[in-house]
């Protein structure tokens, strides 16, 4: 009987290949248990712990996971009504909480160098009769990879990761901090900040980092470089440029692995943006991207002559993600705390300009003529953001301007005081601008921007019925 994984024609020869593989290294390496995860709506790791014969029993036929995971805002509350029609979906297959299947990716799978006698796996969400499920974003970035790939391209990116790490003074886990979400821990600082890659600095940081770079060159990632930020207790780890699903799914790896392994060391990491500790900075995401074409190998970007920084292909291109990125703030800061980084004169965009290696500008371009590492930095992302919606958004943008052959217009030398549209000033006013603009919902499909829009919208409508500590200092003493 065949299997499902076979009669779907989920895997690859390649992925065939390192099944093979991954059953022999399990024995050998006699591992006790095997996680299998996916990567949810917020680019979170969910999923289960298999004994790890059980494991490899399921990996052709997949293993069942609820729905509700796909209902989940970033409180973990679920808002969708999940026992109605459709399951608040619009789609049969998920009412009642129904189940779906995770099938494993074999050539994600790792062997985690913190847990012992662990291993672990990425993996796709379908449903029964073996279509994708539309919200799993891993499938959705893996359905515009292959439009790319259908053009005769790939999709090149590298990753630059700020965040912080502190030193946990009370876990808070009475049972009166508990909630949805619960108390956060309280932390102290690993170094006071403000001495930008000093090694001074840096070797304040050294202990933790050490742990937290063994641990990642373990797993395979491609770390490239470990650096101390401007902000008291903030690092930027850098990944080499890597090609397709690969820098997706090694950022949603790496933010998990960072967090369980400073765990597990008396440390609190932390990818939110902008935490609310006195003299902390903001952290962001910059997204180093180019397109090569599948044939040469040659970079689509670089510009054989002349003096333009791009090709004609790649001006197109800056000029689809300057036209749509108001729409796409949305997925490259899809949390409220996000939008307290874009100010001006702060190396942080407030605006959709572009500008020649000026670090002030929304997209950074590199390289120039004859140059292949030519490439487009997008400094817009927070670190908290889904890789597969970021990614998504940033390639079906810039294949529209080239399709379109938008003009990106001049470089911008003063990217804070260049007329151009502003960028959202809020996760609100970003949820509006993608509901507002057609082209998302053509690509990505309406049912995906109005159910992405949804989660966004219970979060804002959460936070508003909070009362701040903002508003008891401006209003409970005055009136």
């Amino acid at each position: 009987m065949l299997s499902f994984v076979e009669r779907h024609g989920l895997w690859s020869a390649e992925q065939k290949e390192a099944a093979a593989r991954l059953r022999a290294l399990v024995e050998e390496q006699r591992l006790e248990v095997i996680r299998l995860s996916f990567p949810d709506q917020h680019g979170i790791l969910r999923g289960k712990t298999l004994i790890a014969s059980e494991a490899l029993r399921c990996f052709e036929s997949g293993c069942s996971i609820t729905t509700t995971m796909f209902a989940k805002d970033t409180s973990h509350k679920t808002v969708f009504p999940v026992f109605t029609s459709g399951g608040g979906f619009g789609i049969p297959e998920m009412q009642g909480a129904a189940d779906v299947l995770m099938i494993p990716d074999p050539t994600t799978f790792r062997v985690l160098p913190w847990a012992p006698e662990t291993g672990w796996i990425l993996c796709d969400v379908h449903f029964a009769d073996g279509r994708p499920v539309p919200f799993a974003t891993r499938n959705l970035f893996k359905k515009v990879l292959g439009d790319l790939e259908t053009r005769g391209y790939d999709f090149i990116a590298g990753l630059e990761v700020e965040f912080h790490i502190f030193r946990v003074e009370n876990e808070r886990m009475k049972p009166e901090d508990a909630g949805q979400p619960g108390n956060p821990p309280e932390v102290s600082l690993l170094s006071h900040g403000y001495n930008y890659l000093t090694e001074q600095r840096y070797d304040q940081m050294e202990p933790v980092l050490e742990i937290i770079r063994r641990d990642v060159l373990a797993l395979n990632l491609p770390l490239r470089s470990v650096e101390v930020e401007y902000g008291p207790s903030q690092c930027e780890f850098t990944f080499q440029p890597t090609v397709g699903l690969t820098p997706a799914d090694s950022m949603v790896l790496f933010r998990s692995a960072v967090k369980q392994i400073a765990h597990r060391h008396g440390y609190h990491a932390t990818f939110m943006c902008r935490p609310k500790i006195p003299n902390v900075v903001s952290s962001g995401w910059h997204l180093h991207q180019s397109i090569v074409s599948r044939a040469t190998g040659a970079n689509a970007f670089m510009p054989t002559e002349g003096t333009q920084p791009l090709s004609s292909f790649g001006q197109g291109y800056l000029a689809g993600l300057l036209a749509h990125a108001r729409a796409a703030t949305v997925f490259t800061t899809p949390t409220i705390n996000g939008y307290k980084r874009y100010r001006s004169y702060s190396l942080a965009p407030d605006r959709a300009i572009w500008g020649r290696d000026n670090r002030g500008a929304m997209l950074r371009v590199l390289g120039g003529p004859n140059d292949p590492a030519t490439r487009i930095e997008n400094r817009v992302g927070e670190p908290a953001a889904n890789p597969y919606l970021y990614m998504s958004s940033q390639i079906l943008s810039g294949l529209d301007g080239v399709d379109r052959k938008l003009d990106p217009g001049p470089s911008a030398d003063t990217p804070y005081e260049t007329n151009a549209d502003l960028l959202p000033k809020s996760l609100r006013e970003a949820t509006f601008a993608l509901k507002e603009d057609p082209f998302f919902r053509e690509k990505m499909g309406a049912t995906m921007v109005d159910y992405y829009t949804h989660i966004k919208n219970a979060e804002i409508d959460r936070f508003q019925a909070e009362v701040s500590d903002w508003e008891q200092r401006e209003y409970f003493e005055m009136f």
